[in-house]
């Protein structure tokens, strides 16, 4: 397996999850209803600050291109969240999100490479919601912010997959584990998503 095919199937492997991880249900469940400027950036900032905190804690215990891929991406999530805090007057970080919990619960290389692609997946499609909610909202400005933060995830997944390679090779057990540290994340995520909403009286489900 190489990089590519690996994204694609962990695409392939949780795509209800992740297509309705990119619904507007998934930007109302973030908020808790809420669906205000004000909510929406405080729910991304909390987002950022915690995804920061974890990669920094694996870049401190892993060694070479790993530990300097996750220190790359400490500083990357650390200035989204510099970025949208600012946007706001004050914010204090809120519970750690489901993913986050389940990504510092791996301690085996391999598996925190898949995770880190699980998270970025999910990531996109959260920031694509933020994105078209400004967009939405006629703040192009804010839109804009949240369009580059994404560039950002392009090169965290082509980041992610190279590591992968290196660290997998030809060993297809390796590649396993990894795919299912991926969805695993991916699974936390919609897990929260669906209770989030449930607790709501909504359903998780789109409506055909």
């Amino acid at each position: 397996m190489d990089p590519e095919e690996f994204i694609e199937a962990v695409r392939d492997d949780n795509e209800t999850a992740l297509s309705r991880l990119g619904s507007s249900k998934s930007l109302f469940a973030d908020t808790a209803g809420e669906m205000e400027p004000e909510a929406v950036l405080t729910a991304a900032a909390t987002a950022e600050h915690h995804a920061a905190e974890t990669y920094e804690s694996w870049a401190e215990s892993e060694d070479g291109d790993v530990a300097e891929a996750f220190a790359e991406t400490a500083r990357e999530e650390r200035g989204h969240y510099d970025t949208v805090a600012g946007e706001l007057d004050a914010h204090e970080p809120g519970e750690v999100p489901a993913i986050q919990s389940y990504l510092r619960g791996l301690d085996d290389t391999v598996e925190r490479l898949g995770g880190f692609v699980g998270r970025t997946l999910a990531a996109e499609k959260s920031k694509t919601q933020v994105t078209g909610f400004f967009v939405g909202n006629a703040d192009p400005q804010t839109a804009g912010l949240f369009r580059s933060m994404g560039d950002d995830l392009d090169a965290q997944l082509e980041r992610a997959g190279d590591l992968l390679a290196a660290e997998c090779g030809d060993d297809e057990e390796a590649w396993e584990r990894a795919r299912e540290a991926a969805g695993g994340a991916i699974g936390a995520a919609y897990e929260e998503y669906t209770d989030g909403l449930e607790s709501m009286g909504v359903n998780p489900k789109p409506v055909c």
